[in-house]
């Protein structure tokens, strides 16, 4: 039997990288996957296979700063699907810039991304898991939270923000595990994703090769899989008795500080 049989999973930031690959992989395991993102065009296009190969695939639009977006994304699937099993809180943003070099309309879109964005999405879902009796919930996060340094790719907003969403998670796990919805958060290191191609870096191995002497494993820097496996691990019913956790996918790197 499929690992996500029967269950229904909202992703966000699913048109590439990461959330792609989790939503890839979510449909593969039986689920029935609610698609968003705020590049609804590119989100279609990556996605289409999906529905050509047999998945069941609900795509919608999101902005995950905006609560009236947030809304309407559940409604949508509550009239579609009935329920709500699974959320991964995936979407993201990373602005290169320092304490110093950063401006405040850069810290502010990063935050209402990153940590508001998670927030929001956590607000609109767990009404409709307390109603089923449960549900999981994976917030991405990242080794900024955990580490400074390359960690955070001189991201000051960045790191702040993820670590405000490693301690958002441990909250939400605490308040809301009397209602048996489980809420984990995944700490990716350097992976090769969109992002990374976005400022001119073309493969894995590139990546990897900036890495070396931090990461432990080889190619020195992860891919998106990697992290949709992680995620699935945690939406599966293979983790029903773990919440609260740090799952970190970074080949090593913290284990050196």
């Amino acid at each position: 039997m499929a690992r996500l049989e029967g269950k229904v999973a909202i992703i966000t930031g699913a048109a590439s990288g990461m959330g792609l690959a989790g939503v890839q992989l979510f449909a593969k395991e039986g689920a029935k996957v609610v698609a968003t993102d705020v590049d609804v065009e590119k989100l279609i296009n990556n996605t289409k296979e999906i529905s050509e190969n047999g998945g069941d695939l609900l795509v919608l639009p999101l902005d995950v700063s905006d609560q009236t977006s947030w809304n309407t994304v559940v409604d949508k699937t509550i009239e579609t699907y009935g329920k709500i099993d699974i959320l991964v809180n995936n979407a993201g943003i990373h602005i290169a810039k320092g304490i110093l070099e950063a401006e405040l309309d850069d810290w502010n879109k990063v935050m209402s991304i990153n940590t508001t964005g998670v927030w929001l999405g956590m607000k609109a879902v767990i009404p409709h898991m307390q109603k089923i009796g449960g549900g999981s919930i994976i917030n991405t996060a990242s080794i900024a939270a955990i580490i400074g340094g390359m960690g955070d790719g001189h991201g000051a907003a960045y790191s702040a923000s993820k670590g405000a969403v490693r301690s958002l998670t441990k909250h939400a796990a605490q308040w809301f595990g009397g209602d048996n919805i489980r809420v984990n958060s995944v700490h990716p290191g350097a992976i090769f994703t969109g992002l990374a191609e976005n400022v001119g870096i073309t493969s894995q191995a590139e990546m990897g090769a900036n890495y070396e002497g931090r990461s432990a494993l080889k190619p020195f820097a992860g891919e998106s899989m990697d992290i949709a496996n992680a995620y699935l691990y945690l939406a599966s019913d293979e983790s029903k008795y773990v919440t609260g956790l740090e799952l970190v996918v970074d080949g090593g790197w913290i284990s050196r500080s």
